[in-house]
């Protein structure tokens, strides 16, 4: 197996061969293993070679890992992190600055509850100001590990990604904005991000910090 040392620690190096790469793409996963994607023509030493030379990048990779997880830990609600106090108590109780909760409670269940009135409070006001005329949307709500939101023009639903209930209201405004933008645009074409823009200006800054969570 190959390892990557960085600052005196080593790192796994998992190798995928597919038939249908032409290229060669490497990433830094959640578990901090550097994957290389490529195909069955390309030579070890060649990868190897790759790896070195990706040092800076990988680096960059891990740091934005390492700060991903962090701001996963602990207990978020809508932008606010709040110290855990468990208690005897059965459900979750947010004061000023802390949250009361019972050991093992099914934290998800109470963020889904929330997130049923806040998400469709928050999409009633992003459709009344948008500036194109489009279907009302059925809203659901379910965890994605890679997308914020899902737009379905075909049967005129949007999907909402449960962690945005933990972050800032207007990550959550920003990702019912691009959604609904997809009712006129089914892609990421100059017209929809035009669109995007006039809905929601600071959508290029609050993209960037999306990627941090």
């Amino acid at each position: 197996m190959i390892e990557v040392e960085i600052d005196n620690q080593k790192y796994p190096v998992i190798i995928e061969r597919k038939k249908t790469n032409r290229n060669t793409y490497l990433r830094v996963k959640e578990d901090f293993r550097i994957y290389i994607t490529t195909n069955y023509f390309t030579k070890d030493k060649e990868l190897v070679e790759m790896i070195k030379k990706s040092i800076p990048s990988i680096e960059k990779m891990m740091l934005k890992q390492q700060v991903r997880l962090e701001n996963q830990k602990g207990f978020y609600y809508l932008g606010k992190k709040y110290d855990i106090i468990y208690t005897n108590q059965i459900g979750v109780f947010l004061q000023e600055e802390k949250v009361l909760m019972s050991h093992n409670y099914p934290v998800d269940k109470w963020y889904r509850k929330q997130a049923e009135n806040v998400f469709l409070a928050h999409l009633n006001e992003q459709y009344e100001l948008f500036s194109e005329k489009i279907p009302y949307p059925k809203l659901k709500i379910r965890t994605m590990k890679s997308r914020w939101g899902v737009c379905k023009p075909s049967s005129k639903t949007i999907t909402l990604n449960l962690e945005l209930i933990k972050r800032h209201p207007k990550y959550l405004d920003y990702v019912i904005v691009h959604e609904l933008a997809h009712f006129i645009h089914p892609n990421h074409s100059q017209d929809f991000w035009n669109l995007v823009k006039e809905n929601c200006q600071d959508y290029q800054i609050l993209r960037r910090e999306m990627k941090k969570y």
